[in-house]
């Protein structure tokens, strides 16, 4: 995921930020706890489409450094 493009994206739920998480190839909104799926490198940001995450995913992205 390139940098400008993480720069510019934003939750579509709350437009916060969002963080990329490569080993699942996801991008996190850790306000809302939602994950959204990058396929073929192109971000899914539509809100229907996200998967709800859980405390725990986060804190294990957040404890491997990818987001």
């Amino acid at each position: 995921m390139d940098k400008w493009l993480l720069e510019i994206l934003a939750c579509p739920v709350c437009k916060g930020r969002v963080e990329y998480d490569r080993a699942s190839k996801v991008l996190v909104c850790r306000i809302d706890r939602l994950g959204f799926e990058v396929r073929d490198g192109l971000p899914g940001m539509l809100e229907n489409e996200a998967r709800h995450l859980s405390v725990e995913e986060i804190d294990a992205m957040r404890s491997k450094g990818s987001a």
